[in-house]
């Protein structure tokens, strides 16, 4: 069940999500967790500057209530699961921006007022890293 990967910063899609928290999958028949993940990379692929945070898939991150999550981490930092997101390129740019301010922070906290708008509202929750927890 469990694949290694390289550690590193990511972002880890639900590939399963649903497209919207009305249709479990677009016109084409494509679910919105696999549409985000394309519209990540493609980003990742314009802007090279957004490309140092990997973009991982996983089925189900069991955020069934938040259609489009996704699980940002980085070793030894607090880590976020996020959802909610239409998969645009405009929530993908968010999500890297995002996920990049948190890969340089020494703790995984980015201060609010460095949150791109795209992100901001669209947290589940927080968890901490192995060994630690938040005071």
């Amino acid at each position: 069940m469990l694949r290694a990967i390289e550690p590193g910063p990511a972002v880890v899609v639900c590939s399963t999500c649903r497209f919207s928290a009305d249709q479990r999958e677009d016109g084409s028949g494509q679910r919105g967790g696999a549409l985000l993940a394309k519209a990540l990379r493609q980003v990742q692929e314009t802007e090279r500057a957004l490309a140092g945070v990997a973009v991982q898939e996983m089925a189900c991150l069991f955020a069934c209530q938040r259609h489009c999550a996704v699980h940002i981490r980085a070793p030894g930092r607090i880590s976020y699961v996020l959802g909610g997101f239409e998969p645009t390129e405009a929530a993908a740019r968010a999500i890297l921006e995002y996920a990049e301010s948190h890969a340089r922070s020494a703790d995984g906290v980015v201060p609010y007022n460095e949150w791109p708008e795209g992100v901001k509202g669209h947290f589940i929750t927080r968890t901490p890293p192995e060994g630690f927890v938040c005071s």
